[in-house]
């Protein structure tokens, strides 16, 4: 599968290169043998804008950092009343 086209390619071949983004994958457009734009999926933008706003949560970030010392309990999801 391409994942990189001029902007010449791209006129050409717009739908292949959708199709590329679509399946997750990053597309580079260049000009000049340069990158200049990078196209990806609508599910793979909010995953990375989910990611960031998460990173941006005190909260959260406080949480991880736990986790990553070992810090934080867990409970079986049987432990907890319906």
């Amino acid at each position: 599968m391409k994942n990189t086209y001029s902007v010449k390619e791209l006129q050409r071949a717009t739908a292949a290169a959708v199709r590329t983004a679509e399946s997750g994958a990053l597309v580079t457009i260049t000009r000049h043998e340069r990158p200049v734009v990078h196209v990806i999926s609508a599910e793979r933008l909010g995953g990375m804008i989910e990611t960031m706003e998460l990173l941006a949560d005190p909260v959260f970030m406080a949480q991880l950092r736990k986790l990553k010392a070992g810090k934080l309990k867990f409970h079986p999801l049987s432990a907890i009343e319906a």
